[in-house]
């Protein structure tokens, strides 16, 4: 059959040059309710051909299109008469590839930039000619070649959009996928809707059907499957889903307690799931961890103990129930961006225990179904799910559990006082009613100490600090300006019930350029 004769799927195919930011592009698809797929640059003529896209976007990424690494791709996205989008590097690729020139340059431009757009196209409807936008670029187009048009420029006069003279091919340099680019979302829409003719089909609903026929197609009726649940928002949703696509008899949710939840966290996450009829075995690891943390202070290591621990305890549950072949995990997307990208190209901000933490001969195959999710896409589908409100509403705790909330080394006496001052904080959130008004919450132990005073008697004691953000996919964080009031009395509860604590501080750092957690 002529390929070209073909009737499209109703999907925009994304390739994935290793952008931090590549994922972006399918979330905000998915806000348009636009199908999407993201793929990795090799993907082969035969898998271009069988997704059988409406368009394509080419994603930005971290590499120059004159360096060695340059990515191929395969030939027959130019013959199949769709329309393409490439962004950032994506754009440069494009442009380069078909005679343009691309060049490092003295003018660079990062963060927010003025573009003016010169020539009116579908592209750039509904949209101002002078609009402000995020670059992230050294290398720039210099000459567009014969196939090429420039059609803006930013306020240094470099080339910020093209379009191709004869195809339905489009180049811009920014990111328009971030929240930066105030027009952005606009223009993934003129192009998704308006160029490629792609209508809204998706829905939370149709998404968890998507995501439970691949775990049927995945997991063989002889095979059987441990859930890491946690009891956070991410593993129970995991949960639910997983419910949906394997039978009951193949599943087994395990929570391990490895002695740095939270005050009764384990009692608590089994009452909850036994009143959905999910029935959570706890597996008590606390000498375990403890003992392997032991003297250990660098957060990396601490990371990768806790997920080669928890991988191993999995190993030794799953040897008793017998032929476990495959391993779920709540894993979100915020998780996999900051230990790596998919590409293998982005630079490790640091590893989650679920994605950097998991040894090398991991003996499980794995389930992670929210993986490209963003929490609060997440909690959407908790919704729909019909996940209890009080679930739906928690904040996000670390698979790591309060092992990366005590700064350095780990030791009982640290994590009881975690325990305690933790739970004195989120109880007084609720109280007050600002819970549900922040994103996350938690206390950081800081193992130094600090004199102060208690009655009449000098005392010398530990540090807390207070954390608090807001945020919508946790990508990006800002600080939560709570009531200083309600800071007082935290501050007078924590030190008047918890002996240990002389000071508590408030963190007023955002993300970037701190993470969400301090370690």
């Amino acid at each position: 059959m002529n390929y070209t004769m073909r009737e499209r799927k109703n999907r925009i195919l994304i390739f994935d040059f290793g952008s931090q930011y590549t994922q972006l592009i399918s979330r905000r698809m998915r806000e348009l309710k636009i199908e999407n797929q993201v793929v990795q640059a090799n993907i082969t003529r035969e898998e271009v051909i069988s997704i059988n896209p409406s368009g394509i976007i080419l994603s930005g990424g971290p590499e120059s299109v004159n360096s060695l690494e340059l990515f191929y791709v395969p030939k027959i996205i130019f013959d199949i008469n769709v329309p393409i989008l490439g962004i950032c590097y994506g754009m440069q690729f494009l442009v380069k590839n078909l005679g343009g020139v691309v060049s490092s340059s003295s003018k660079k431009e990062f963060g927010l930039t003025k573009i003016l757009v010169e020539q009116k196209n579908k592209l750039f409807n509904h949209s101002p000619k002078e609009q402000r936008v995020w670059m992230s670029h050294g290398d720039s187009i210099t000459e567009t070649g014969d196939n090429f048009k420039c059609i803006a420029r930013s306020s240094d006069n470099i080339i910020s959009a093209v379009m191709h003279k004869n195809n339905i091919w489009f180049g811009i340099q920014y990111h328009p996928e971030v929240t930066h680019s105030p027009y952005g979302k606009q223009l993934l829409k003129n192009f998704a809707v308006e160029i490629c003719k792609c209508y809204p089909s998706l829905n939370t609903k149709s998404v968890i059907g998507d995501m439970v026929n691949v775990i049927k197609n995945k997991v063989k009726k002889s095979e059987k499957v441990i859930l890491a649940l946690s009891g956070g928002l991410d593993s129970s949703v995991t949960a639910l889903i997983l419910s949906k696509a394997v039978k009951k008899e193949q599943l087994f949710f395990v929570m391990i307690d490895s002695g740095l939840l939270r005050i009764n966290e384990c009692q608590n996450v089994v009452k909850k799931f036994h009143r959905m009829g999910i029935h959570v075995e706890i597996i008590n690891a606390q000498e375990k961890f403890l003992s392997r943390l032991c003297g250990i202070s660098d957060p990396e290591k601490k990371r990768k103990i806790i997920g080669e621990t928890f991988i191993e305890t999995f190993f030794e549950v799953s040897k008793k129930i017998g032929h476990v072949t495959w391993l779920s995990q709540g894993t979100i997307y915020s998780d996999v961006i900051e230990s790596s990208n998919a590409s293998g190209k982005s630079r490790v901000i640091k590893s989650h225990h679920n994605v950097g933490g998991l040894p090398r001969n991991n003996p499980f195959k794995l389930i992670e179904p929210l993986k490209y999710m963003f929490k609060d896409e997440v909690r959407s589908l908790a919704v729909e799910l019909t996940l209890p409100e009080e679930m739906v509403c928690q904040h996000p705790f670390p698979g790591t559990g309060l092992g990366t909330r005590i700064l350095g080394k780990i030791k009982k006496e640290y994590i009881n006082i975690l325990q305690e001052v933790d739970y004195i904080f989120i109880k007084t959130l609720k109280e007050y009613k600002w819970y549900n008004r922040v994103s996350q919450a938690f206390c950081v132990f800081i193992p130094v100490k600090s004199v102060g005073v208690r009655g009449d008697q000098r005392i010398y004691e530990y540090v807390i600090s207070l954390r608090c953000i807001e945020s919508k996919d946790f990508m990006t964080a800002n600080w939560s300006f709570l009531p200083h009031k309600l800071i007082q009395k935290i501050s007078l509860r924590i030190t008047n019930h918890v002996k240990s604590i002389s000071r508590v501080v408030y963190d007023v750092t955002s993300k970037p350029p701190s993470t969400v957690e301090w370690e």
